[in-house]
């Protein structure tokens, strides 16, 4: 003989408290695979444009404009993180750390707070600003950029 016997249905805020859970793992894994996306993006396709106005960073999390009365053009240089390990990343406060490349706000080694956009550590533009930070650049055209800004307007 075989006799089945079901287990008693959940109440209904029970149901409901599944699938509030379920969205919002839903929600929180969209969210991951967007912004993963969007730092891949920025990783590849960031650019840095001197206008007559400043310097324009962008697209991404951290893009912004940089008025070229706020950079301190004389400081300006292209430094290697890895032989001046006082330009080195020390500690990420808020931005993106994954090998090859580091984006956002960190604080260097020299206790210096830099926006921070590098790909290449070998060939970064060092850039002062008036604004209590500095920002660093990885370009392959690091040189050209430096001289662009040191003899801007």
């Amino acid at each position: 003989m075989e006799k089945i016997f079901n287990i008693t249905p959940a109440s209904s805020g029970a149901i409901t408290t599944i699938w509030i859970f379920s969205a919002v793992i839903i929600l929180l894994l969209v969210f991951i695979i967007v912004l993963f996306g969007i730092t891949g993006y920025q990783s590849k396709y960031a650019r840095f444009t001197v206008t007559g106005e400043g310097l324009q960073i962008g697209p991404g999390f951290y893009a912004r404009f940089i008025p070229g009365d706020n950079i301190i053009r004389d400081g300006v240089k292209v430094v290697n993180l890895e032989l001046e390990p006082e330009y080195a990343l020390a500690r990420r406060t808020n931005g993106t750390g994954l090998p090859g490349f580091n984006a956002g706000w960190f604080t260097l080694n020299n206790h210096e707070k830099a926006l921070v956009f590098v790909t290449d550590k070998s060939n970064v533009v060092y850039i002062p600003t008036t604004e209590g930070y500095s920002v660093l650049l990885s370009t392959p055209q690091a040189e050209e950029m430096a001289e662009t800004l040191r003899t801007w307007k």
